[in-house]
């Protein structure tokens, strides 16, 4: 069994406490794939991490283990696992630059009504509360238009979607739990070191977490009030993740406070048997 991270955050180095990297004695343990592959001031694509989970699948299947694609970036999931049409996706950096200043000079909003007014069928696709995904898709609708994309592909090998149902009350404990974890384990020295190196402005630090703890660092943050505010920004983020999740079809379920790991694992003997596939999963 190997692990394919699908975080759009861990793929950046340097980035380890604030994005809850598993450690270097785990990933020693289990293969991992997906995990510090370029610096955060590198451009780095939806289409770059198919282009990478590609390679790694193919050699976890020359390997005849199973692959395990984990995280709560849903579009990495859903363009390795559903495909997404990224040959028909045209992109143009100094565009992209130029949206991207009109998105820090003038806010969302524009950007949001322009798209609309531009490519109403792209728009209805989008999700115009995250303004790194309008930016995206109104380069590609400026450069491509509104017409129809081609079909997308996705992995042809079998998969099995598996979720967590986790109860609210418990996740927000967890994610207050993991906020003082992260700052107990050094995160402001990490936010320090990155923001010596790199501009912090920079789409990589958008991670919750980080301008947090530059927050501290600058005295404008209390330690506890940061934490705090760490907190309430991942609730509010996995609460997007939940409606995101939600809406895509043919994910099982599990609920979180009963054993899920077991069974998880007699789901997936289970497909795997049904799939024709031997793996010598235990």
């Amino acid at each position: 069994m190997e692990i394919i991270s699908a975080d759009s955050r861990q793929v950046y180095r340097g980035m380890d406490i604030g994005t809850a990297k598993v450690s270097r004695a785990e990933q020693a343990r289990i293969p991992h794939h997906g995990l510090d592959l370029v610096e955060p001031d590198e451009p780095f694509s939806v289409a770059d991490y198919v282009r990478h989970t590609g390679g790694a699948l193919a050699g976890i299947a020359e390997r005849g283990a199973v692959a395990l694609l984990v995280g709560g970036t849903g579009l990495y999931l859903r363009a390795v696992g559903r495909g997404l049409a990224l040959d028909a996706l045209p992109s143009d950096a100094e565009l992209r630059a130029r949206l991207e200043a009109d998105l820090a000079a003038e806010g969302p909003a524009p950007l949001v009504a322009r798209l609309v007014e531009l490519a109403p069928r792209l728009a209805a696709t989008v999700d115009l509360r995250n303004p790194r995904r309008v930016v995206r898709a109104l380069e590609i609708a400026l450069l491509a238009g509104d017409r129809p994309r081609p079909s997308p592909r996705g992995y042809p090998g079998p998969a099995l979607w598996l979720g967590l149902d986790v109860e609210h009350d418990a996740h927000r404990d967890w994610i207050l739990d993991r906020a003082r974890e992260q700052f107990a384990a050094g995160l402001l020295e990490e936010a320090a070191t990155l923001r010596e190196r790199f501009d912090p402005a920079l789409p990589a630090f958008s991670a919750i977490g980080y301008r947090e703890a530059w927050a501290v660092l600058d005295g404008q943050l209390t330690l506890e009030a940061a934490i705090e505010l760490d907190a309430r920004r991942n609730v509010a983020f996995a609460r997007r993740q939940r409606t995101w999740f939600r809406a895509e079809p043919g994910i099982d379920w599990l609920p979180a406070a009963d054993r899920p790991g077991a069974q998880a694992l007699a789901r997936v003997r289970r497909f795997l048997d049904e799939a024709g596939v031997s793996s010598g999963v235990s």
